[in-house]
């Protein structure tokens, strides 16, 4: 396990993400000691601006998703709305071969070191998507989402949690916290921060031992 503590989390975001997220992690995270960094797949682009689901918030992007140094963060957040179906996109597809979209490549990465316990990444909403890509990062794993996408996560290998009639408003599933909408926006981000500060500590020990 990484003994480092990075103060910073890095956010996947493309066109259309959600807006309340957005404004929200930008003023939470930041708030409590973290900065937010954006990052997407830009194309040989030095920087690409993208629109949230409103059109009213929008956010400009410099880091290429495939720069990405994961030991530069605590945590990995997909954001919401429809930007992680964007990210699955691929130029070229093979018969048999697994998705290969930059952000995918790098989802895998994230996965990784999220089973090797040195990295938390947040789902919130629709941003499960990203993980349907590619059954083999999804099967198995506990999670809730938006309720117009639970047929993708169930049949990419994923267990929906359910309470009262519908999915749950948050889940954690070791080093994957997952949420179900926007409107539990603040219950996720308090978990989020909780599981990071939770797994310094432990590192903390760790280090001291």
């Amino acid at each position: 396990m990484s003994t480092s503590n990075p103060a910073k989390i890095g956010v996947l975001v493309e066109e259309h993400f959600d807006e309340t997220e957005y404004l929200r992690f930008n003023e939470f995270f930041p708030t409590n000691g973290y900065e937010v960094e954006y990052f997407s797949h830009l194309w040989n682009q030095p920087s690409l601006t993208f629109k949230g689901n409103d059109h009213m918030a929008e956010v400009t992007v410099i880091k290429e998703v495939k720069d990405v140094n994961l030991n530069d963060y605590a945590g990995i957040i997909l954001i919401g709305g429809y930007a992680m179906d964007r990210l699955r996109y691929q130029v070229q597809v093979t018969p048999g071969q697994p998705n290969r979209s930059p952000a995918v490549e790098f989802l895998r990465k994230v996965v990784e070191a999220m089973d090797r316990n040195e990295l938390k990444i947040g789902t919130i909403c629709h941003s499960l998507w990203l993980f349907c890509a590619d059954p083999a990062l999804l099967e198995g794993r506990k999670v809730t989402c938006a309720h117009n996408i639970i047929c993708d996560v169930e049949n990419a290998g994923g267990t929906v949690i359910y309470e009262n009639g519908e999915t749950a408003e948050t889940y954690v599933d070791r080093n994957l916290i997952s949420g179900h909408h926007p409107g539990v926006v603040e219950e996720f981000m308090q978990i989020f921060l909780q599981e990071m500060k939770s797994a310094k500590s432990q590192q903390l020990a760790v280090s001291e031992t």
